[in-house]
This record gives C-alpha cells, structure tokens and sequence, in this order.
C-alpha cells in the first residue's frame, strides 16, 4: 500500500488579501501556503510541493485507501483542537502554551535531586504556574537514557503530595508516568492529564485506566526502554514517517480502547531512541504530526542533543538552545511545550505572540 503524508510548510505572517492561497492550521495563529506531499510505497517514494490551492485536485489523483487516508490527515491539519479540560481549568489550544516540568526524582538527568537538600516541590509548581505555565508536568520516575525503573509505591510516594496541593490550588497538573498504578493514585485525587513516555505501552493496565478515567493523555513515540533507547537508535525509513505511523497506530488503540480521540495528544519523543540527525529532522519536520488530528506536545529542553551542537554544553547550561528549540515548535503549530526554564520560554513566547498578533491585525 502507498501511504500518503501531507505536511504544511510555506507559513506566512498575515492572511490578509490572500484568499484561497492559505490555510489556517489547527484553528491556531498560524497560516500555511503550501503542502508537502509525500508517497511512499513498495514501489518507491516521491516528495511534491503543492500550494493549497491545488490540493484537491491533488489528492483526487490519489485512489482507494491512499486518497482516503490523504484526505483525513488534509481534513486533520485544518480543523481546530479541543481544549484540555481539567477539572474547573480550561487550557485553550488554539494558541502555544507552556508546560513547565516538575521532577521530584533523584536522578532525572537535569534537575534530578533538586530537592534533596530542602525545599518544597509544590511551591516551586506555583511558581512555575506565576511565571505563565499553562500546565504543571510532575513526574516521580527518571526516563532519562540509562534510567532504570522505579518501584510504583516510591513514585506514588514522591508524587502524590505534590499533586494533591498543586491541584487543590487551582493549579492545572500533568503527570508524567507510565505506570497504571501511579495514574490511578493521582486520578482519585485530582484530575490531572496523564503524560505517559510509553504511548500506553508499558503497563497492560494503563489503557484501561484512562479509558475509564476520562482524563487527557499523552501518547509519546520511543524506540525501546529507557534502559537501552539510545544505543544505536536506528529507522528503516525516514524517521519523521515511522514516528508518524507508529502514533497514528497507538491512537488507533486507544480509540478502540474507548479513549476518546479528542481526549490525546501526541509527543515526538525528542532524544527518547532517537540520534541527534532523528531529532533534528523531527523537528524540521514537527508540522507533519498535525495530520494526525490531536494537539502536539513537544519537549526538547535541556536535552542531550543541545549540548552535542553546542560543544557539549552541560545540562545545566542550555537555556539558550531550550528556548531556541521551543521558539522553533510554536513556529510548527505545537500547542503544548514542554520546558525546565519556565519564566526565561514564556517571555520568548510572549514576543513569538506579540509578533502574531501584530501580523493578524489588519492595516
């Protein structure tokens, strides 16, 4: 079978005096002009660049399941997103938002232990809610290469606290786990989205969770456990496609779960069994994933491929390239960024805004 893959490029500033040359993606702040179409088949695989405007004739040429599946992902990139829904907090995403991470672990690979030496965790979740953080991302287990797991009742300890008092403050929490045990301690206290690095694939139990939940969640693309995911990451194809199929097929399972499609998300996975050049042309190419259909978290601060561009730049000194890289996904329509430096990435977001606003704004 040929499949076909349609990604947005040719963004312009303002709509105004275009029409019928541009689209609007995901009922966001941004406008494309052209598609890059994509075939890949047994036969081979062909790239053509298309103004929007030739689109349906395009695809018309497509046949069967091919033009069918087209069509859904054309269908996919204009239609507006569903807010995330957490308890009384409504978080819009027809413009970027923040999401500032929250380790309570010893050892993640750029804040772990941050904490051990005093400090409460909760207090410096507000902060980040201060500072602009749309959502609170807390996580109790280290997935950093190399990591190994956690034992549930340790994570349900490190994390339970924390987002009990975050959300009982008003505060919208994520929880980053991957653990059906841990989502189901969380879930009965609070109502929080799960942010789950597997795509519900660690634990035969956690699609059955959040089915019954209701809750938002993260379907993340990785290559192997952490334990081994960077040891040699290696594609049959272009890595930007296979991560494509391979989220297209986990929603297809949640879905048949009974999760709700406008209940997903979905993560490329920077850095989780990836080489530096896969990260690199996932990003270049991050606008692919809205043909997917759900809103697109995309988490690149601090890692590891920063510092292999930047002559290996520690953890603790890649702020630059943090902020760069989110800049970067809000320029491809990602609704949700996942960051460490949560006050330095909503300031930079905040003049990607102003820049929007002041090119939508009719002369």
């Amino acid at each position: 079978m040929t499949r076909a893959y349609l990604r947005p490029t040719g963004f312009v500033e303002s709509p105004f005096g275009l029409d019928g040359q541009l689209m609007r993606l995901a009922g966001g702040l941004l406008w494309f002009s052209s598609i890059e179409l994509t075939l890949d088949g047994d036969d081979g695989r062909s790239v053509n660049l298309l103004p929007v405007a030739e689109i349906d004739r395009a695809l018309d040429e497509l046949s069967g399941t091919t033009q069918d599946q087209a069509r859904a992902a054309w269908s996919n990139l204009t239609a507006p997103r569903a807010a995330i829904e957490l308890g009384e907090r409504t978080i819009r995403l027809d413009q970027p938002q923040i999401l500032g991470i929250l380790n309570v672990t010893p050892d993640s690979f750029s804040d772990g232990g941050q904490f051990d030496a005093g400090g409460d965790p909760a207090e410096a979740g507000f902060a980040m809610a201060a500072a602009g953080a749309a959502i609170v991302d807390v996580g109790g287990e280290s997935t950093r290469p190399g990591a190994q797991p956690v034992w549930e009742g340790d994570e349900i300890e490190r994390v339970l606290p924390v987002v009990q008092r975050l959300a009982g403050s008003g505060t919208a929490v994520s929880l980053d786990t991957r653990k059906a045990g841990v989502m189901e301690a969380a879930l009965a206290v609070a109502p929080v989205m799960i942010n789950d690095v597997s795509a519900l694939t660690f634990d035969t139990r956690s699609i059955e969770v959040v089915a019954r939940a209701t809750c938002p969640i993260v379907l993340m693309h990785h290559q192997g456990p952490p334990e081994t995911m960077q040891q040699s990451p290696h594609y049959d194809r272009p890595v930007l496609l296979e991560v494509y199929d391979w989220l297209a097929e986990r929603i297809d399972a949640a879905a048949a779960a009974g999760i709700d499609r406008s209940r997903l998300l979905v993560d490329p996975g920077i850095g989780f069994g990836k080489s530096v050049q896969h990260n690199l042309q996932l990003i270049n190419g991050l606008s692919l994933l809205h043909g997917l259909g759900c809103p697109i978290m995309f988490g690149a601060s601090r890692k590891r491929f920063i510092g292999a561009l930047s002559g290996e730049a520690p953890a603790d000194q890649r702020l630059g390239g943090s902020v760069a890289l989110a800049v970067k996904g809000a320029d491809q329509g990602a609704q949700l960024l996942r960051v460490h430096d949560v006050p330095e990435t909503v300031q930079a977001l905040r003049v990607w805004r102003g820049l929007r606003d002041a090119a939508l704004t009719p002369l």
